[in-house]
């Protein structure tokens, strides 16, 4: 019987520690009052919109361009953008309800064709009848969906690591049929696992963040301790863990309408994009007539954060602006001989 005792007091300890373990990464909602006073800004503003009070921040005069982040972010995303395109453009950033400081949508509505509604709603409300439209990520899927559904009200698109790419075709000696799915980034795969999705409710530990950000970026030293913390804290945000387990398990309609895309459109893409892989930027590429492609070999799935300087450049090329690859540095000064 000894052995028995022995085992008993073996799962004890074992129970113990996992207990304590948990009790360590235990992570609180952060009150909306307390992010509110760190990440609000002069520029930032809130609309009501369909029921939800949406975060925006507007910057800049004259033709508006709509900025439209992906999951897990925020509009801050879009910060060194937002600085530059705004010396030219009336800028507006958002965060999607579930996200940032927008907060969660009582009703839950959370899918991609939810937030078209959203933009096209905030867009009227704000009285911009055509727009410039940029989205990352999910936000380039949003942006599929809302220049398909208006193409009269969008003036170009841009596609920055956009998901929504369609299909391939693969052939078989039997049938045609569409290629697998890519392989999703495993924090996707761990909050739809429903064990670990009811964990991450409460025990929401930092250095997952910090190990998705060096997944995300191409080159894992431009990774600032500030922007770890305005991720992990701005999901702790009361309300905003519940609802990303509620928009990432609701299955995405595949986006078709590319036919309707007869805007300009710029596609950028990081070559070392590990979420979606640069094959989809070329098969946009090909589905969308007279597109745009520029790769930048270096960086991952977020280039107008990694690399804001060369990212916004491209893009203001594309909108007629004409600057320098290096216009964000300090001009060169000249020393003259006497």
């Amino acid at each position: 019987m000894k052995w028995i005792n022995r085992i008993a007091k073996l799962l004890a300890v074992l129970l113990l520690s996992c207990v304590f373990f948990f009790l360590l990464l235990y992570r609180g909602d952060i009150p909306a009052e307390e992010l509110l006073a760190k990440y609000r800004t002069p520029e930032s503003h809130f609309v009501k919109v369909d029921g939800v009070n949406v975060h925006i921040r507007m910057m800049g005069e004259g033709q508006p361009i709509i900025l439209l982040h992906g999951s897990f972010a925020s509009l801050h995303t879009w910060e060194a953008w937002q600085k530059e395109l705004s010396q030219h453009f009336l800028t507006i950033s958002l965060d999607f309800p579930g996200h940032g400081l927008t907060g969660p949508d009582e009703l839950k509505r959370y899918t991609v064709q939810d937030y078209r509604d959203l933009v096209l709603s905030l867009a009227e409300k704000l009285n911009v009848e055509r727009f410039h439209l940029a989205g990352n990520s999910m936000g380039g899927a949003v942006a599929l969906e809302v220049a398909a559904t208006r193409p009269d009200k969008v003036l170009t698109l841009a596609l920055v690591d956009a998901s929504g790419a369609p299909r391939r075709r693969v052939r078989t000696l039997e049938t045609e049929a569409d290629s697998l799915e890519t392989e999703k980034p495993w924090i996707m795969s761990l909050i739809q696992n429903r064990l670990f999705s009811q964990i991450l409710l409460k025990c929401t530990p930092k250095f997952l963040f910090a190990m998705n950000l060096r997944d995300v970026y191409g080159d894992e030293s431009r990774i600032r301790a500030e922007t770890v913390e305005r991720y992990y804290e701005l999901m702790l945000r009361e309300g905003n863990r519940e609802a990303t387990l509620a928009r990432v398990g609701v299955d995405r309609k595949p986006f078709s309408d590319f036919g309707r895309l007869n805007m300009p459109t710029l596609i950028l893409w990081g070559g070392k994009d590990a979420w979606i892989p640069v094959s989809d930027a070329y098969e946009f590429e090909k589905s969308i007539p007279g597109s745009n492609l520029v790769v930048f070999e270096e960086a991952g799935h977020v280039p107008m954060e990694e690399i804001p300087t060369e990212s916004v450049a491209e893009y203001l090329s594309f909108l007629g602006v004409r600057v320098r690859k290096n216009y964000l540095e300090p001009p060169k000064q000249m020393a003259y001989a006497h």
